[in-house]
Parts: C-alpha cells; structure tokens; sequence
C-alpha cells in the first residue's frame, strides 16, 4: 500500500501532465497549495452566472481546509489523528466523512485480499520511510508491528462511530484523501453550474465535458522512469462524460541496499516491501475517491495478482512492468473495451 496524501510523507503518483490548457484563456483558473499538495482547476463558468470567481475560489479553499481538519493526519487537532490518539476499545464519535472513506477502503482491503489497508502506517515507520532513512527492521520486529495493524481490526458501529478491536490501531487516509478531495471540489463546481472541467489535487483528477474550444481534455502519463520526465502516453478524454484518471508508481522512491531494490510500497499482509516488477499503475474511474483506493491497491497487488482482481471488479486499468530496459503494459478487459477515452502514444 501507498502512503501520500501528507507533507511529511513521500509522494508515491505517477506524474500527469495537462496538456493545452494554457490555450483556452476563456477558461477559469484556480491554482493553490492545500493538505501538503498543489491543487489546479481548469472550468467553464456558465454564461449567465453573476457569480464572481473570487467567491469560488474562497469556496474551494474552504472546502479543502475543512477537510483538512477531518482527515490530514500530519495535524495533531484534526479529527482522525484525535481519534488514533485514544488508547480505547470503546466506540468513538467520528465525522460520518471518515465512516464513510473507511467502509470504502474496506471493501477493496477484502477485494485485495488485504495488500490494501488504512492502518498500515505503523510499518511505514518500522522500515524507515517516514523520514526518508532506510532501515531494515528485523523479522520479529515486523511480526510484532503487524500485531497493530490490520483493517478488520477496525469496527464500524454506526454512521458516526467507529470502535478499535486494538488500542493502539491507528487510520491514515493517505490512499484515499486526495480523490475524495478531489470529488468534494467536483461537487462544488457543480454547485455552481460548471459542467466542464478538470479538477486536479496533487496528480489525482478527474474531468468531464470539453474545453471551451470544443477539444477533448488531454493529459499525458509520464513514463515511469526515476530521473527523467517523458511522456508515455497521451489519454484523450473524448466523450466528455465525467472520468477520473488515477496513477501510482514506484519508480520515483526506493532504496537500493546491498544489490537490491526496496520499494516504498508495503504489502500489509507480510508488512514488507512488495518485490514484484510493476513500476506504474494507472485506473480509469467515475469515482475519483474509489479510482484513487483502487490505483493504491493494484500498485501493491502487481499486475499479476493485480490484473485477475480488475477484471474481477470490471475496472479499466493499464500496468506497466519494468523488465530490464524495457516496459511491458498490461491492459485489463475492461480497459480494452472501453470507449470514449483513447491511450495514444505521444
């Protein structure tokens, strides 16, 4: 599982880029820095809106900053780090935001057959990672951090509350914060009569109608390699029906020690790095919040293991193994039989 979402955890994404945006100056910008990340929205205001752009603006930062004190665990005062704080088996009042992002993970922790876990954090630590220093921890230190972790050790009681089976269980939404954020903002603009747009929170977006000059929305995969920036494909958003485009990679963070590669990405069931060969992985979604879980899981399952479980669950997405020099893709089959969204080479 990916850990993102934090300033002071490593950003695990395949990159996009947006391409063209810049030739569509009708189009309303917003452009910030919120929940340790960068944010961009690109929309068409309807024209018979009296509604200045300032007062979306100052809608959206609100909206992100609120968020921000329900599930950004980098804050001691925000609710999810006050509730992995108390050292109690008893059931918690919790945001029915936070019931609701871990009944969602909960289904693709089973549907992964547990690679994909929200309390993984603990192993994060163990290994080094948080603070960017590699330490191999030992085998019954391992097996002694797993005690803590592990998503069926999380009941949900109500809507509102959630009861820890383990005192010292802690949640991190890293995985699936920046898509849900990304469907709030989305949510937002359609408040305000915007149909077309592109909504971008740290490399996680989604799209929907054209640009104001009638072209697709366009962005370019970059090419999963550690110290270059290339394109690698470029996905023409044609139908305009609303999409999220979601990616995560390996290729950017590891840790080379004694002849071999260790990968940020840990498998929460044997609390170690995973040692499978997929460098990038992309997932096309309606849901950015489910696109955004789902990229995290299959970058812990690999394409092999991870490939049987997309086409189980019908999902489009494309991996990408490195093998030497070369990168082999995979495409799931519902990946190949989609329409109205084209991967080009660029």
């Amino acid at each position: 599982m990916i850990m993102r979402f934090l300033p002071h955890l490593l950003l695990v994404a395949t990159s996009f880029l947006i391409l063209s945006c810049s030739k569509s100056p009708e189009m309303s910008k917003i452009t910030g820095y919120a929940q340790g990340t960068t944010y961009n929205l690109t929309f068409e205001l309807p024209a018979d809106t009296n509604v200045p752009l300032s007062r979306i603006e100052e809608a959206v930062n609100e909206e992100l900053a609120r968020i921000d004190t329900v599930l950004s665990n980098y804050r001691d005062d925000s609710q999810i780090e006050q509730f992995n704080d108390q050292q109690s088996t008893d059931p918690v009042e919790v945001d029915a935001e936070m019931v609701e992002l871990v009944e969602i993970a909960r289904v693709i922790h089973r549907a992964s057959n547990g690679c994909y876990d929200l309390t993984i954090k603990p192993l994060f630590d163990l290994w080094g990672f948080k603070n960017d220093v590699f330490n191999p921890p030992s085998d019954d230190a391992i097996a002694a951090t797993l005690a803590n972790v592990g998503l069926d050790n999380l009941e949900t009681v109500d809507a509102t509350h959630l009861r820890k089976k383990i005192p010292n269980l802690r949640i991190d939404v890293n995985s699936i914060g920046q898509g849900y954020a990304v469907e709030r903002i989305v949510k937002l603009l359609e408040q305000y009569g915007v149909h077309n747009y592109l909504v971008e929170i740290g490399g996680e977006l989604k799209v929907q109608g054209k640009k104001i000059n009638g072209e697709a929305w366009r962005i370019a995969l970059e090419k999963p390699l550690p110290n270059e920036r290339k394109m690698h494909k470029i996905v023409s958003f044609d139908s305009g029906k609303p999409m999220s485009l979601i990616g995560s990679g390996t290729y950017r963070h590891f840790f080379d020690d004694h002849g071999k590669r260790y990968s940020h990405i840990l498998d929460a069931r044997s609390g170690k790095p995973v040692e499978h060969n997929t460098v990038s992985v992309t997932i096309l979604h309606p849901d950015a919040t489910l696109g955004d879980a789902w990229s995290t899981a299959f970058s812990c399952l690999g394409s092999r293991e991870g490939l049987k479980v997309a086409n189980a669950e019908n999902l489009p997405v494309l991996f990408i193994d490195q093998e030497g020099d070369k990168f082999i893709e995979t495409e799931s089959d519902a990946l190949k039989a989609i329409t109205g969204i084209s991967f080009k080479n660029p």
